[in-house]
């Protein structure tokens, strides 16, 4: 036989005595043992009196906090948006006569996505070029004619002069002088009409050079090619379809570099400087790091807030346009003390702060901005660079209190 459950069965049967039979006693001896315990307790827990003057004071639990410089941030929600977007057009009419790329395919620059129907473009050039060549034959023959204006010019001056000279001595009649004037001035009229003739056929030569680079062009423009490589956001053109000028041949967008936008609040604005790190956390849990590249000056009229743009790498294009994004953007460091998120108290106006201990142990509410909440604490600012804080034993005091603080390490 067991010891061990016999002697169980009589503790409990001794027990079960002691509440039934003689529960006036146990219950006397019980209210007698709490009435001589509660005074001490009691006085041990609100007061202390001080030796010297009698004085009551209330014991409370401070630290010794010395305010530290902490990297600040400002905490942004915003979406990823590609660095460059853009929808390529047709600058002219044709069938389409190539064959569709796909979306989501990659195009390097330069690469051709729509080619359409030449028509009669390539006569259209033939016949400029050949325009052009029978503008540039007509040169040579205007310059010839110069040449011969030039020529008798000289011949009528030199006739003019031997007829002033014959009229002087009397040997050549009047009407002989009038009409070497006549041929001076017929032959410098014709001197005119070569030069018209040559600037005619230079101009006529330009003209024709305009109407080649025109034809030329429109050729250029039947083949849409890429203005950057990226990634096909749509198919190109189906084969057959007809492009009119601005018809969309397809849309392509870079992503070896993305941006992070997002949106500033009026009172966060001055704490952001483009150039500044950021980092952000994707939806997908995936962090990624760059600079704020672009501020807003202008805020916006509905929300006025500011725009904010942060390029970062996307070389292995992971990131996709349009994700949602938590960003944080480095800002100059503040100082601040790192407490315990229970030491926090209201005051009779519901503002946030610490009891502090001031000079002669004198009781003090400081008004504090919540800056940040960690694991180890809150960071706290507003408040002096050194100070003791109440700990414990804040909600049983106001202003004026005089305390009996026991310090305890600060956090660090």
């Amino acid at each position: 036989m067991k010891l061990i459950p016999v002697i169980t069965a009589i503790l409990v049967l001794a027990g079960l005595y002691m509440v039934v039979f003689e529960r006036e006693t146990l219950v006397g001896f019980a209210q007698s043992s709490s009435a001589e315990e509660t005074p001490a307790a009691m006085e041990e827990v609100n007061a202390e009196v001080t030796p010297e003057t009698g004085e009551s004071l209330v014991g409370v639990v401070a630290m010794h906090s010395v305010a530290q410089t902490i990297d600040s941030a400002v905490i942004l929600r915003g979406r990823t948006e590609a660095a460059r977007q853009v929808t390529v057009a047709a600058e002219t009419s044709g069938l389409v006569i190539s064959e569709p790329r796909r979306k989501g395919a990659f195009i390097n620059e330069g690469e051709l996505l729509c080619r359409l129907d030449p028509g009669t473009r390539e006569a259209s050039l033939a016949e400029a070029r050949a325009r052009l060549a029978e503008a540039e034959g007509r040169v040579p023959e205007a310059q010839a004619g110069v040449i011969e204006a030039g020529a008798r010019v000289r011949e009528a001056e030199i006739n003019l002069n031997a007829a002033q000279r014959l009229s002087e001595d009397g040997f050549a009649s009047e009407t002989r002088l009038v009409s070497a004037q006549a041929a001076m001035e017929t032959a410098s009229a014709g001197v005119q009409r070569a030069n018209s003739a040559v600037a005619s056929a230079q101009a006529g030569i330009q003209a024709a050079q305009a109407a080649v680079a025109s034809a030329a062009r429109e050729i250029d423009k039947l083949q849409i090619t890429a203005p950057f490589s990226g990634l096909l956001e749509t198919d190109t053109a189906e084969l057959g379809s007809l492009m009119q000028p601005g018809t969309p041949c397809a849309t392509i967008i870079q992503l070896n570099e993305i941006k992070l936008v997002g949106f500033v609040p009026e009172a966060d604005v001055s704490k952001v400087n483009v150039g500044a790190m950021a980092g952000a956390r994707l939806t997908s849990g995936e962090q990624v790091q760059g600079r704020v590249t672009f501020l807003s000056r202008s805020a916006d009229e509905l929300t006025r807030t500011f725009r904010v743009e942060v390029t970062v790498a996307n070389e292995d294009l992971a990131i996709s346009d349009g994700q949602t994004a938590e960003i944080l953007i480095a800002s100059d460091g503040r100082t601040a003390h790192l407490i315990a998120q229970s030491t926090l108290t209201l005051d009779d106006d519901g503002v946030l702060g610490v009891r502090s201990i001031a000079e002669g142990n004198i009781a003090k509410f400081m008004p504090v901005t919540l800056l940040r909440d960690t694991a180890e604490g809150v960071w706290v600012t507003d408040l002096p660079d050194a100070i003791d804080i109440i700990t414990i034993g804040q909600e049983f005091v106001i202003d004026g209190v005089k305390v009996a603080p026991t310090f305890t390490e600060a956090k660090g």
